[in-house]
Parts: structure tokens; C-alpha cells; sequence
């Protein structure tokens, strides 16, 4: 069969309907979640052997086009990248543009100094039209999932934010799937949930808030440090597959921790260590200001200059300093 007309995974070479059935209940059910996966995986979860496992798996990144591509081809597809306004002209600016899809950003401050109002103000902002900041387009709305491990989530503020641009509160509301994570390994299970969500319900933005609390919580003290980096590596390799094979934007906020070894400079760091480091594509450093301003400043982005920004929390959400 041509790569153009494998469009589901019973199109495949070797899949029958009882394969599919299998691959499906175990978690196989798109042409992306079989492409990422491991001959070894898909052997074991479908009964078939390791040769006609790699065959699938190789058809399926045929038909996604994962392949080989030249640094001019890589530079085209990185030109279509969309991205969500965080409401904020300042903050946008220095971000290129806003919140990009394919792309992890984390955001990590102090408490209070206002990771989770961006992360309620960017699942208001994704269902605006493109010529908005939004993703939604005129035949189908823009969601996002918002994964929360700290019950930090308001629906008052989804209201507010809504109203400024003129949306219905409860419509927006509709196209926000919430769920509380309630440990590590649940948070896990629920990423791995997303590869058939996301597809269906055309989900656009996945937002962690926080990603590291329960993987902080479950493995205190330096004995359970490697299990503890091991398993969030895993989770943050999760993440960054489902934004780069689906071509959603994640969001995750982080907590940060005093380093009492330093004297000079800013004391506090991002939890997570180095494994934190080298994950997302972008990543924010946001703190306090004066009154309801705060600061935002990037750490780490290859594609990004070094540079800070100052916005403000207000009653109707991310917004500019006022004149």
C-alpha cells in the first residue's frame, strides 16, 4: 500500500482486524502512538512477532513522513510552528511570538508569581481564532487538558479571563478537560491517556500544573534521588512526544527550591535537577514585582535571545503594564 493512503492503523501491512483490536485495547489506536512505539512493545501487546512488529512500526513512520529530512526542510516546518498569545504583547514578544506547539514550555517561580494565571489564561487564549493568537479555526475549536496535581485549578478565573475577550464563559469551560492527578504514577497514566485524546477532541494544548509536585512528594531524600529522576525523565520524554507528534503546545509549571550554597545571585532553582534542564524547549523564569506586575525572563531556549519581560496579573487575566 502507498505511504499516501495508510490512514488508519487497519491500513497498515500485517494488521488485521483482530490485530487492530488488540493494538487498540493496549493503547495502539493512531498511526502516531504505533510509530513511537518499540517493536518489543507492539510484539507483546498485539501477540505478533518482533519482524512483523518492526514492519508495522516502519510503515507507520512512512505514512507520518518521520524520516530523514534536510536542515532547509526542518527550517520550512519549523516556519508553519503556530503559536498562542499569552495575552500579554510583552510577554509574547519574548517568547517569538508566544506559546509555541512541538514545543515543552516551563514556566517556574516562587509561589504567587503567577504560573498558574498563565496557564488558566492560555487555555482561554487557544480557543481563539488564528488571527487572534488562537488555534481554533472556523470548522473546529481549539481545547486544551488541564492536569492538576495541586489543586490550584479555578473555574472563576476561566470565567474572567473569558469575559475579556468576549467569550461565552461556559462555552469555553466546555472545551477545557480537567483532571485532578492524584500521584506520580497517575500523572503518568494519564499523559499516556492523551495519545488517543488528543486526536479525537482536537486538543491543542496540555498544560502540567506542576509537573514535579508528586515526584517531589514520593521520593524525599538523597537515597531516592535516581528513582526519583528516572521516572520524571520518562514522564517528560511522554510529554514531549505527544507535542511533537501531535503538534500541541505543553505547558508545565514548575516550584523552586533554595540553594543555600550560593551567596551571590538569585538563590533559588528549579526542582528537578538537570533532568528539568534539558527537557522542555523553553524555559521561564517568572517572579515578583511591584503591586500585581511581575517579571518573566528566559533561561533556556537555543532559538530564543536572553531577555526579560514585565506583565501584569489583573481581575481579567494576563495583561500589559498600563501606561
Amino acid at each position: 500500500m502507498a505511504k499516501g493512503e495508510v490512514k488508519s492503523i487497519t491500513d497498515l501491512p500485517g494488521v488485521g482486524p483482530a490485530t487492530a483490536n488488540k493494538l487498540i485495547e493496549a493503547g495502539y489506536a493512531t498511526l502516531e502512538a504505533i510509530a513511537v512505539a518499540t517493536p518489543q512493545e507492539l510484539s507483546a501487546a498485539a501477540g505478533i512477532p518482533i519482524t512483523t512488529a518492526q514492519r508495522i512500526i516502519k510503515a507507520a513512520r512512512e505514512a507520518l513522513d518521520i524520516r530523514f529530512k534536510t536542515a532547509l526542510e526542518v527550517k520550512k516546518e519549523r516556519l508553519q510552528t503556530q503559536k498562542i498569545t499569552t495575552g500579554s504583547r510583552n510577554l509574547d514578544d519574548l517568547l517569538g511570538g508566544g506559546i509555541e506547539t512541538k514545543t515543552i514550555t516551563e514556566f517556574f517561580g516562587e509561589f504567587g508569581s503567577g504560573k498558574t494565571q498563565i496557564c488558566h489564561q492560555v487555555a482561554v487564549n487557544v480557543q481563539l481564532p488564528i488571527e487572534k493568537g488562537g488555534l481554533s479555526t472556523p470548522d473546529k475549536m481549539a481545547k486544551a487538558v488541564y492536569i492538576d496535581t495541586e489543586g490550584t485549578f479555578r473555574w472563576e478565573r476561566i470565567e474572567a479571563m473569558s469575559k475579556r475577550w468576549g467569550l461565552d464563559p461556559d462555552e469555553v469551560m466546555n472545551n477545557i478537560l480537567y483532571i485532578r492527578a492524584i500521584n506520580s504514577d497517575h500523572q503518568m497514566a494519564i499523559v499516556d491517556e492523551l495519545f488517543n485524546i488528543v486526536p479525537k477532541e482536537n486538543i491543542k494544548l496540555v498544560i502540567v500544573d506542576s509537573v514535579t509536585g508528586h515526584f517531589r512528594a514520593e521520593y524525599p531524600g538523597r537515597e531516592n534521588l535516581a528513582a526519583r529522576q528516572q521516572k520524571l525523565n520518562r514522564h517528560l520524554h511522554q510529554l514531549s512526544r505527544l507535542a511533537e507528534i501531535y503538534d500541541v503546545a505543553v505547558i508545565i509549571t514548575n516550584q523552586v527550591m533554595a540553594k543555600p550554597d550560593v551567596f551571590y545571585g538569585d538563590p533559588t532553582q528549579a526542582v528537578g535537577g538537570h533532568v528539568l534542564y534539558h527537557a522542555p524547549g523553553v524555559r521561564v523564569q517568572l517572579r515578583k514585582s511591584r503591586g500585581n506586575k511581575r517579571i518573566a525572563r528566559i533561561v533556556d531556549a537555543p532559538h530564543l535571545p536572553e531577555g526579560e519581560a514585565v506583565f501584569m496579573i489583573t481581575d481579567y487575566g494576563i495583561a500589559d503594564p498600563e501606561d
